[in-house]
């Protein structure tokens, strides 16, 4: 008879994301995580299958807690949308992990094409669904414009989001919003 699981998954991979946001995936052990997880190592390599299985499911994770800001900018219209996702970010990312930046961005910071492929398709899937976002956004306020065009934009605002969340490790709120304000003023 297999044993009943003592923990709730969904707490347990919510600990192991902020252990991974704060550390990065290399720096991270499964001795940590069991730690943080407060399960033990073979119960993560049972339910997770690898170290990698958890991050993958913390990637999962932290793409769900960034739903509501995507959802917001949905039901909004036009660049204003876009300009409160980016604020709405900022702030998520410093009320959750203080000075952690995104998840997403630290990784391909960290681990570039080296991520794993899982892992990689999970954080391609956001970066294209937000790009996509953006697009339809940009659009809500330019019917004229070639879907070329509003790719390319969309694709800037993709960097300058990195740029923004990178920066706001060590600059001052009022530099992040002049960085936002530059950043719109300038499509």
């Amino acid at each position: 008879m297999a044993r009943k699981k003592a923990y709730i998954e969904e707490q347990v991979i919510e600990k192991a994301m902020n252990l991974f946001w704060i550390n990065g995936y290399e720096s991270t052990s499964v001795r940590m995580l069991e730690n943080e997880m407060g399960i033990n190592q073979f119960s993560i390599y049972a339910s997770f299958g690898s170290k990698q299985g958890v991050f993958k499911e913390s990637i999962k994770c932290y793409k769900g807690k960034l739903r509501e800001l995507v959802n917001d900018m949905e039901a909004s219209h036009g660049k204003a949308a876009i300009k409160a996702y980016f604020y709405a970010f900022n702030n998520f990312a410093k009320q959750n992990i203080g000075q952690g930046g995104c998840l997403i961005n630290n990784t391909f910071s960290e681990l570039g094409t080296n991520a794993p492929e899982e892992v990689m398709t999970e954080m391609m899937a956001f970066v294209n669904e937000l790009k996509a976002v953006f697009q339809k956004k940009l659009r809500d306020d330019d019917a004229t414009s070639s879907n070329d065009h509003l790719a390319k934009q969309a694709s800037f605002l993709l960097v300058a989001i990195q740029g923004m969340v990178v920066a706001s490790k060590v600059m001052a709120n009022s530099e992040i919003e002049n960085f936002v304000e530059m950043t719109f003023s300038s499509l």
